[in-house]
């Protein structure tokens, strides 16, 4: 299926979760000169205006990003992910909101280099001509990332960020996710693993934390925010999380910094909040 398009929430409560840990990931590893690869295996349309007639349909980005944006208030540690929120719209007006592959390309330096995998072939002409100059740091190839991460495993630098974010739409995702993640760990034990995942009332998505944690890694995090109550008819999204394989050591003491001040800002009712579980060697 490839009905999923990530323009409808583009800048919602999950993007903030998720991206601020992308930029927190990024911005360690250019903490050394070495190179790294960052891989999305679900890269989607790169950039995403938001007054697009998807994007403006359900304007989840209002209760997201835009909750944040511009606000002087904000927590020191989530300054730099709103500066590069900020880089795409320039003259302050929030009017684009930039996925994964655009935010990791503010941390991209001339040495490193990015591999971005998309199936829906609207979302990966959109990709390509997003990254049209860049062919020298970054690919963009229409392919199952799923299928097509083993190929680059290990990187030749041995460092590398790998953010898996399938949509979902589909029961086996839940599956893929975890065979990818174990198949990852066996031929790079020591990279960088980010898994979302959407919090929900199925099963699959109960289950999914605790069979990524079953998984063995030596360190791991897993963080969720809830913006509201679970609904009474098991219907939606309500929060989502994000587990990292081989967090930076720094990363749990963080997010416990900043955690409160997110669900206080993105709380829809009073079942907002947020959990963080670690085990880092």
């Amino acid at each position: 299926m490839l009905s999923y398009r990530h323009a409808f929430h583009a800048g919602n409560h999950a993007d903030v979760l998720k991206h601020f840990l992308l930029i927190e990931l990024l911005d360690y590893y250019n903490r050394k000169d070495k190179p790294w690869w960052y891989i999305d295996t679900h890269a989607g349309a790169g950039c995403y205006a938001l007054d697009s007639e998807q994007a403006a349909k359900n304007a989840e980005h209002a209760a997201g990003v835009g909750r944040l944006w511009q606000r002087e208030d904000v927590p020191e540690l989530l300054k730099p992910y709103l500066e590069a929120v900020g880089q795409f719209n320039p003259h302050g007006r929030l009017n684009f909101y930039p996925g994964s592959p655009a935010l990791a390309m503010t941390r991209l330096r001339a040495q490193d280099r990015m591999h971005l995998f998309e199936l829906h072939p609207a979302d990966v002409e959109l990709l390509q001509r997003t990254f049209a100059g860049e062919q020298e740091r970054v690919s963009v190839r229409k392919a199952d990332g799923f299928s097509a991460l083993r190929a680059l495993l290990p990187p030749p630098s041995r460092r590398a960020v790998v953010l898996i974010d399938p949509p979902y739409e589909v029961k086996d995702d839940y599956r893929r996710v975890v065979d990818v993640l174990a198949e990852g760990l066996r031929r790079f034990p020591t990279g960088t693993f980010a898994v979302w995942y959407p919090m929900l009332a199925r099963a699959d998505a109960r289950k999914l934390p605790d069979r990524l944690a079953a998984l063995g890694a030596e360190s791991w995090l897993d963080v969720r925010l809830a913006v509201r109550h679970p609904p009474r008819d098991g219907f939606g999204m309500f929060g989502s999380g994000v587990f990292v394989v081989n967090p930076p050591w720094v990363l749990p003491e963080r997010l416990e910094a900043v955690m409160p001040w997110l669900v206080k800002q993105l709380a829809e009712d009073e079942g907002a909040g947020f959990d963080l579980e670690h085990h880092i060697e």
